[in-house]
């Protein structure tokens, strides 16, 4: 299927990182879904994965910084605003504040693998004022390894992702990608774990 669509190199490139910086600043659209097909691309040769995977991570890491901004500068104020549901933005505001102190790492570098918290989670960061130093870092880590498992995975997977656009289409392909990123991490996070415990005995 995606063998036989062409399209300009400079265009490939231009939608990728148009998507991925929208969807990070807070503008609900396919960023990682654009990701995943211009890794398909780049399988097929249109497009090189050598700038595909640093477009998006340049992309993302940009993009959350400006809705990091956003939220920091008027997000709060919006929430405080007089009007209908104050009192449970006020809350939200409330429980906000200490989950960032104590999660905002997690939830800013996890959150790229989920579609509403890759959305939200640099508003909210600005919005909880979270220290600029630490989102940043926590983002640059999150877009960079984001950008690079879900960018390598499509790219070398093409064919079975190509099977699965077919049938479940570019929802159900986002998903099997996450999901097998998302595992492959997890299972490195715990062989971290076990090698530093078993260090520790």
């Amino acid at each position: 299927m995606f063998a036989l669509i062409h399209i300009p190199s400079r265009l490939g490139y231009l939608a990728l990182a148009a998507l991925v910086g929208a969807e990070s600043m807070g503008v609900p659209v396919p960023g990682e879904t654009a990701l995943i097909t211009a890794a398909i691309f780049a399988h097929h040769g249109q497009l090189k994965i050598e700038a595909v995977i640093p477009i998006a991570a340049a992309a993302a890491i940009i993009g959350d910084n400006i809705g990091y901004l956003i939220g920091r500068k008027g997000g709060r104020s919006l929430l405080l605003r007089p009007g209908p549901f104050h009192d449970h933005r006020k809350r939200f505001l409330e429980r906000g504040e200490p989950f960032f102190s104590r999660h905002g790492p997690k939830a800013v570098f996890l959150g790229r693998w989920f579609a509403g918290l890759r959305i939200a989670a640099a508003w909210l960061a600005g919005i909880n004022c979270m220290e600029w130093r630490v989102f940043l870092f926590w983002n640059a880590l999150g877009g960079i390894t984001w950008a690079i498992s879900i960018g390598l995975l499509a790219y070398l997977l093409g064919p079975t992702v190509e099977r699965f656009a077919k049938i479940f289409g570019a929802v159900g392909v986002g998903v099997v990608v996450v999901l097998i990123a998302a595992a492959l991490i997890w299972r490195r996070i715990r062989r971290g774990s076990e090698s530093r415990s078993s260090g520790t005995v």
